[in-house]
């Protein structure tokens, strides 16, 4: 089970990077938008549309937080905590993607990796079996 923590390491440093790029392109705005293809492959509407921000904070704040929670707990090899960020960083991202897909028509394509990220490590997170996590 050792293994599976290292890809959940590796998963999450995979979204940190991604919950950064879009906390760069929200806060400074570059002219340089390669995700931003057409009008539904299209970051720029999510980054500034009415998922930008969440309960006043931008909504890449609580992707980065969140990832790096699941790297410590990878690396603690906490499972409930792990269990806990994984399960609220799903419930999150799909309703991200709901909002994305029937309410702004529009596909951002580094929200898609970040909740495919998530959706995966949910997924090794419950094969960790409970007595190979530590129990703080």
């Amino acid at each position: 089970m050792e293994k599976i923590y290292k890809y959940i390491k590796v998963l999450a440093v995979i979204g940190v990077l991604l919950s950064v790029y879009l906390m760069w392109q929200q806060l400074f705005q570059p002219a340089f938008k390669p995700c931003s293809i057409n009008a539904t492959i299209n970051c720029d509407a999510v980054i500034n549309g009415p998922v930008a921000k969440t309960l006043g904070i931008p909504t890449p704040l609580y992707g980065l937080i969140g990832y790096l929670v699941i790297f410590y707990a990878a690396v603690k090899q906490n499972k409930k905590l792990l269990m806990a960020m994984t399960t609220f960083g799903l419930i999150f991202c799909l309703y991200l993607g709901y909002i994305e897909i029937f309410q702004l028509h529009v596909l951002c394509p580094v929200c898609i990796s970040c909740q495919l990220v998530m959706a995966t490590i949910f997924v090794l997170g419950l094969k960790i079996k409970p007595m190979q996590s530590q129990m703080n």
